[in-house]
């Protein structure tokens, strides 16, 4: 039993609130047995004089605060700090403790209300990692990822059991890749079943799929018969961690709470949660529509795991199977084109299946085809001057042209799509614009990091130095895919 399935008692104390922070009694530790303390609860709360928030602390332990002796140095650089702040950010090889899946090795967390390992987030914090030559920890990383795929079949959100049912954008591949590129193309070999095993949790179902049965979990079939992914959560019930945020949006829905959830969850699973991206009134909230996407930047993500599978494959001999993986790399790619291209916009898009049309918002999602090279060179010079035109802001690049007050909307930037659109500007020698990208998010994070002492979560690029805003949560510290981006980028300078 955990936490968020006490029936009554979890409600109540998400509801009240008891904390300000939904995330913070799912990260409770009971301390004694939940049936027990669920039991006790039902017979006491009858008491008119009951107390929630002192039965509450009685029985659970509260979250650990890192408790450390850091203070930021301002004479030292954003670098310097960063290099500072690993060991804060590293955790021990951990036990099963509460909510906590325990992993066996050394793992960096963002920071923050995030005091556990994040998948996407990893990628971009072993960027910083492999600047500061942390080969080692890199690996640690990976190994935990390829225990969690072992253990679950794919890499949850992170590693609390609240987030099972759910993963993130698939980052595993470039991680394996990023050591490969520092150790020998060998490490592919190594990694391959687990590579395989996360592909397989990505396509499960795909065997079910048929003209009168367009979609299951993550994988759907288009009308020309190809397969594409969106996201997905194999649970329909409010986040644990969000549970009064969504308990609250459902009351103004008039999408079925089971679908809305879902939903919820999916957009979660993305990892932009939330945007306007999802939703198919640009400012409601209640318009969320997740699973009904096909989201361009998933399914380059999957074509690149694809594409390093069969590259694994040939390394290992298994010919066969590189063809195999090959083409269907082939036919990822010729779907991405067909269904989120847009001549008239020159740009891509993410693509509703349902109502089987382009949905019309601009996304830096759009810039994954140019990280993963798949764009022509002349598609990609059409995408540069959109996000010159559009995108482009003082402070770096804005997520969304929309500002709706959810996170991952204008006019908020986040370091992993200012790295993934700096590279594909690169990729296409594009200098001039992917030097402007750099220098003006290196800017604001120097900006920020001088009159604070902090790396953020996020900015608002809408002007230089403001750190971001918006969304269910305050903006974080720490922060890791922050500190992985800048130093990527300075080293690039």
């Amino acid at each position: 039993m955990e936490i968020h399935e006490t029936g009554s008692l979890f409600t109540d104390v998400q509801t009240k609130p008891v904390f300000p922070d939904s995330k913070t009694f799912p990260d409770c530790t009971p301390l004694r047995d939940l049936q027990l303390i669920s039991k006790e609860y039902e017979e006491l709360k009858q008491n008119s004089q009951f107390d929630l928030d002192a039965f509450v602390k009685e029985n659970f332990e509260l979250p650990p605060e890192q408790k450390t002796s850091f203070k930021t140095d301002l004479n030292k650089s954003a670098s310097e700090h960063i290099q500072s702040l690993w060991s804060v950010l590293t955790r021990q090889p951990d036990v099963h403790k509460g909510s906590l899946l325990a992993l066996p090795h050394l793992y960096i967390v963002p920071g923050g209300r995030f005091g556990e390992i994040y998948y996407w987030d990893s990628y971009f914090t072993m960027l910083g990692l492999a600047v500061d030559g942390k080969q080692d920890l890199i690996r640690s990383m990976i190994d935990n990822f390829t225990y969690l795929i072992n253990e679950f079949g794919y890499i949850p959100n992170g590693n609390r059991s609240y987030y099972l049912g759910r993963s993130q954008p698939p980052f595993f591949a470039l991680m394996v890749d990023l050591l490969s590129n520092l150790t020998g193309k060998e490490i592919l070999v190594t990694y391959s079943e687990a590579i395989e095993k996360e592909y397989l949790f990505w396509m499960k179902g795909s065997d079910l799929l048929a003209e009168d049965h367009r979609a299951e979990r993550r994988v759907v079939r288009l009308p020309d018969g190809s397969v594409l992914n969106r996201y997905w959560d194999e649970n329909c019930t409010p986040r644990p961690e969000a549970y009064k945020e969504d308990l609250e949006l459902s009351h103004g829905s008039s999408t079925s709470s089971k679908d809305l959830f879902r939903h919820i969850r999916a957009a979660a699973e993305s990892g932009w949660d939330f945007s306007s991206r999802w939703f198919s009134d640009p400012q409601s909230f209640h318009s969320i529509h997740t699973t009904e996407i096909i989201p361009v930047d998933l399914n380059c993500l999957l074509w690149n795991m694809e594409k390093i599978l069969a590259e694994a494959c040939q390394l290992n001999q298994q010919l066969d199977k590189a063809k195999w993986f090959e083409v269907l790399a082939i036919k990822r790619k010729a779907a991405i084109e067909k269904y989120c291209w847009n001549e008239k916009h020159r740009f891509y898009f993410d693509y509703d299946f349902v109502i089987e049309e382009q949905k019309p918002h601009f996304t830096l999602a759009g810039m994954f085809p140019l990280f993963f090279k798949l764009s022509t060179a002349e598609q990609a010079k059409a995408i540069s001057e959109v996000l010159r035109n559009k995108f482009l802001k003082p402070g770096g690049l804005t997520t969304t042209l929309y500002q709706t007050g959810q996170q991952w909307d204008a006019p908020n930037g986040w370091a992993p799509l200012q790295w993934i659109s700096y590279q594909g500007c690169r990729n296409y020698n594009f200098t001039d614009l992917a030097e402007k990208i750099r220098a003006n998010w290196i800017q604001t994070n120097d900006k920020v990091f001088k009159a604070t002492g902090k790396m953020m979560e996020k900015y608002n690029v809408e002007g230089i130095g403001e750190a971001g805003g918006g969304g269910e949560y305050p903006n974080q510290d720490g922060f890791g895919w922050t500190n992985g981006v800048y130093l990527a980028m300075k080293k690039n300078n």
